[in-house]
C-alpha cells in the first residue's frame, strides 16, 4: 500500500514537472480572469455604458472598456520630433549618449542572459553530501520581472510628462498575455536545450516572420531578404548539426525545447504586432511599458496563488539566499534593459537599436561557452559567425532602402509642403 502511494505521488511529480501540463495550468489561471473580464466588457458594451452609464464608477469602467481618446493618424509624431531634435544637438553628446544606450542595454542584458541561465539549469544550496535542488517554476520568475517592470514604468510616468492616455485599458490584456507565455516558454525552454542555441533560435525568427507574411498576407520581399533568411538557415543548421550531442538529453527532451521556442517565437511575433496596433493611441512606449505589466502581474500572481505555487516559490527563496539575489537582479536587469530599449529607439532609431542587440547576442554566446563551459567546433563557429553577418546585412540594407525612399523624384526637390 506504502509503495504504491510513493509511485502514484512519484507519477504526480513527474506530471507536475512537464513542461505541457505546467502550460495549460497556467493558461487554465489566466482564463480565469480573462473569461469573466470578457463577460464584463461585453455586457458594458451591449448596455451602451458609455451613453446611459453615470456614478462614481463611470470614470474608471470607461477608462478600462472605452478608453478616452480617438486613434492618432501620426503615432510617431513625437519620436520623430524629438529625434529630429537630437540630430541637431552637438557630436560629442551625441557620441556621449551612444555609448550611453549600448553600455545599458549591453551591462542590463548580458547580465540577464547569465543570471537566467544559472537560475534555470544549476541547483542551489549544494554541498559535498547535498547535490542541491534546482528551481522550476518560471512563472514566479516572469511575475518578478513584471513587478519590478510595472513598479520602475510607474514611477517613470509619475515623475514625468506623458501623452494623455486614451486607449480603453482591457487592449493591453491581449499583449501581456502573449508577452507573458513567450517569457514563460523562454525560461522552460532553456531546461532542454542550451542557451547558444536559444540565441540563435531568436535571432532565426525573421525566417517563419517572413513566411507567415508570404502565406497569410501575402506580402512580398526584397531579394536581399530571401538572401539574408537563407544565410541565417544555414548558419543555424550549422551550428545545431555541429553540436556535441548530450547524453543526457533524449530526442524528447529536445524536441520539447524545439516547440518552446517556437512558442516563444509565436507569441512574441503577436506581441510586437498588436503593440504596433495599440500605438496607433496617443500613448508613449513607457506608458505600453506600464499597461502590459499591469495586467502582466495582475495574470501571474492570480495565477500562482490559484496554484499555491507563490508560496512554494517565497519558501525557496528564504531556503536559499543566493536565489533572491539572482532572482531580484533578474528582474532589475529586466525592468531596466526596457527602458533602454525604449530610449536608444527614441533617440537614435530601430536601425542603431538592431546593431547593439545583435552585438549583444553574439556577446551573449561567447559568455556563455566561457561561463557555463559550452562546446562549439569550428563549423558550429563559422555557422554562429554566417547568423550575425545576415543579420548585419539585413539592418545595413533596411536602412540603405529607406535612405533611397526618402530621395525626392528628380524635379522634386525644391517643392515643400505647406
Amino acid at each position: 500500500m506504502a509503495a504504491s502511494e510513493e509511485v502514484l505521488a512519484a507519477l504526480q511529480d513527474s506530471w507536475g514537472d512537464f513542461w505541457l501540463f505546467r502550460f495549460f495550468v497556467n493558461a487554465a489561471g489566466y482564463a480565469s480572469i480573462m473569461v469573466p473580464g470578457f463577460l464584463l466588457i461585453q455586457y458594458f458594451k451591449r448596455k451602451n455604458y458609455l451613453e446611459t452609464g453615470r456614478g462614481i464608477c463611470f470614470p474608471v469602467i470607461k477608462s478600462c472598456i472605452f478608453g478616452s481618446e480617438a486613434k492618432s493618424a501620426h503615432p510617431d509624431d513625437s519620436s520623430l520630433a524629438s529625434r529630429n531634435e537630437t540630430m541637431e544637438s552637438s557630436t560629442a553628446r551625441q557620441v556621449f549618449k551612444l555609448l550611453f544606450c549600448a553600455a545599458g542595454l549591453q551591462a542590463s542584458y548580458l547580465t540577464w542572459g547569465v543570471l537566467q541561465e544559472r537560475v534555470m539549469t544549476r541547483t542551489y544550496g549544494a554541498t559535498e553530501t547535498d547535490p542541491g535542488e534546482k528551481f522550476k517554476d518560471s512563472q514566479f520568475l516572469v511575475f518578478m520581472n513584471r513587478i519590478l517592470a510595472f513598479t520602475v514604468a510607474g514611477l517613470y510616468c509619475a515623475l514625468t510628462k506623458q501623452p494623455r492616455h486614451g486607449a480603453p485599458m482591457y487592449k493591453y490584456s491581449f499583449a501581456s498575455l502573449s508577452n507573458i507565455l513567450s517569457s514563460w516558454c523562454q525560461y522552460e525552454a532553456l531546461k532542454y536545450i542550451s542557451f547558444p542555441t536559444q540565441v540563435l533560435a531568436k535571432a532565426s525568427k525573421v525566417i517563419p516572420v517572413m513566411l507567415m507574411g508570404k502565406l497569410v498576407s501575402r506580402k512580398s520581399y526584397e531579394y536581399w531578404e530571401y538572401l539574408t533568411a537563407v544565410l541565417i538557415s544555414v548558419g543555424v543548421s550549422m551550428f545545431l548539426l555541429s553540436s556535441t550531442p548530450n547524453k543526457h538529453l533524449s530526442t524528447v527532451t529536445t524536441f520539447s525545447g524545439v516547440v518552446l521556442l517556437a512558442g516563444y517565437i509565436v507569441f512574441d511575433s503577436f506581441t510586437s504586432n498588436w503593440q504596433d496596433a495599440l500605438f496607433m493611441y496617443k500613448m508613449s512606449p513607457v506608458q505600453m511599458m506600464f499597461g502590459v505589466n499591469v495586467f502582466s502581474c495582475l495574470f501571474t500572481m492570480c495565477s500562482l496563488l490559484e496554484q499555491g505555487a507563490l508560496l512554494e516559490s517565497a519558501h525557496f527563496m528564504a531556503r536559499h539566499s543566493e536565489f533572491a539575489a539572482h532572482a531580484m537582479l533578474l528582474s532589475i536587469c529586466s525592468a531596466f534593459g526596457q527602458l533602454f530599449i525604449f530610449y536608444t529607439i527614441n533617440q537614435f532609431g530601430a536601425a542603431v537599436f538592431t546593431i547593439i542587440m545583435t552585438l549583444r547576442q553574439a556577446f551573449a554566446i561567447l559568455l556563455s561557452c566561457l561561463i557555463y563551459g559550452h562546446a562549439i567546433t569550428v563549423v558550429g563557429g563559422l555557422g554562429v559567425a554566417v547568423v550575425f553577418v545576415a543579420l548585419f546585412l539585413r539592418v545595413y540594407a533596411r536602412s540603405r532602402m529607406k535612405k533611397r525612399s526618402k530621395k525626392p523624384p528628380v524635379g522634386e526637390a525644391s517643392v515643400q509642403k505647406v
